[in-house]
């Protein structure tokens, strides 16, 4: 059985009404994060989006970003460092 992991989440002011993190489908690898602003880039453009929330991650443990593949594939968009 899978170990429960206890993260202490807060939401910042800047994100006031967005959703939390969540699994989008049962089976999920990873949970959904949304944007806490609009932004367009142009090509080639580079952006730190803004979630609206601080996460505290146990000691032992890691949070990692990566592009969904589907918006990595069809526009290129992706993540620095991933």
């Amino acid at each position: 059985m899978a170990e429960t992991v206890r993260v202490a989440i807060k939401r910042l002011p800047h994100g006031e009404g967005l959703a939390l993190p969540a699994y989008a489908t049962p089976g999920a690898a990873g949970m959904d994060v949304l944007a806490a602003e609009d932004v367009t880039l142009p090509a080639g453009g580079r952006h730190a989006v803004a979630t609206g929330f601080a996460v505290a991650i146990p000691a032992g443990y890691e949070l990692q970003v990566r592009p969904r593949s589907g918006l990595a594939l069809k526009h290129g968009i992706t993540l620095a460092n991933t």
